[in-house]
């Protein structure tokens, strides 16, 4: 590695200005291309996953290098994946300087993480870093939680809203289907808010940086975690409806009547609404429901 005091900083707006002309890239909508030009937000990233000098690095969406030059000069070895094949000559470019990294060009939904690692970081466990296109953000997350990838923490950053909803707690506004999904297989904390100026170009909203500590188990145990699922989702996908009409009319297999009895058995009322339960609540009444279909 070269050291960083001899190398430009990519998050520098002349130099990004300077390498974005020379390869005469322009900014892909489709894409959601939004490049970061703040460092002490690229420090906070780095800080927020606690980043030494023995860690190895997954990279989803390098851009131009911006992150992949601060995960590089702090980590052992980062693999960035990029989609977009425009990118990958400059990235060759401004990333020449470092040995310990390298560049996959894919796309992240399609690809086997895990073969990733065991085939990159001999199957160790590894920190992944990103900034995520607000439109793709929560099928690239829920992807690396449900496929179970070898991973000790996630830190990402996303829409502020978004981030929100990730760390949102029971009884709360933006508490909800995402709020279990991702609590289920992680611990979320916001580590600080972005502004949308610090970024090029300038998005409509602003976003947050949070970090995900991945559990080595789940928070709760269930029975059946595909049922469990569908229950959050049936929950939720009346926001206006009591729990008991939610899931009544959600199709998982049981009638009213039999939920209005699960929810006397656990002491819930039957005039709740979905976001009032905790995860752990959830468990149960999905466990109930496994129990009664399975008789």
């Amino acid at each position: 590695m070269t050291e960083m005091n001899n190398i430009d900083r990519l998050h520098s707006p002349k130099v990004m200005k300077d390498i974005l002309s020379k390869y005469g890239f322009r900014f892909s909508k489709g894409l959601g291309q939004n490049f970061l030009i703040d460092g002490n937000i690229l420090d906070k990233i780095c800080d927020g996953i606690n980043l030494g000098k023995e860690d190895e690095v997954i990279e989803i969406g390098p851009g131009i290098g911006t992150l992949t030059q601060a995960l590089a000069e702090r980590s052992k070895k980062v693999v960035a994946i990029e989609i977009d094949k425009k990118l990958i000559p400059i990235l060759g470019d401004t990333l020449s300087s470092y040995d310990n990294v390298e560049i996959v060009n894919s796309d992240v939904l399609k690809l086997d993480l895990n073969e990733l690692i065991e085939e990159k970081f001999e199957n160790k466990k590894v920190k992944l870093a990103a900034n995520l296109p607000y439109y793709i953000t929560t099928p690239i997350i829920m992807k690396l939680l449900e496929d179970k990838v070898n991973l000790e923490s996630i830190i990402v950053m996303v829409q502020k809203e978004v981030a929100e909803r990730m760390q949102a707690s029971p009884g709360t506004k933006a508490y909800g289907a995402l709020s279990i999904a991702v609590q289920y297989y992680c611990n979320p904390e916001i580590v600080t808010i972005v502004p949308k100026n610090v970024f090029i170009p300038k998005p409509n909203v602003d976003s947050a940086v949070i970090r995900l500590d991945v559990y080595d188990k789940p928070k709760v145990k269930v029975k059946d975690e595909k049922l469990f699922f569908n229950v959050v989702k049936g929950a939720f996908s009346h926001r206006r409806k009591t729990l008991l009409n939610s899931l009544s009319a959600s199709g998982i297999g049981v009638s009213k009547d039999q939920i209005k009895d699960m929810l006397d058995n656990l002491g819930i009322k039957e005039n709740i609404r979905g976001e009032k339960l905790s995860i752990e609540d959830m468990g149960r009444l999905s466990d109930m429901i496994y129990e009664l279909n399975n008789k």
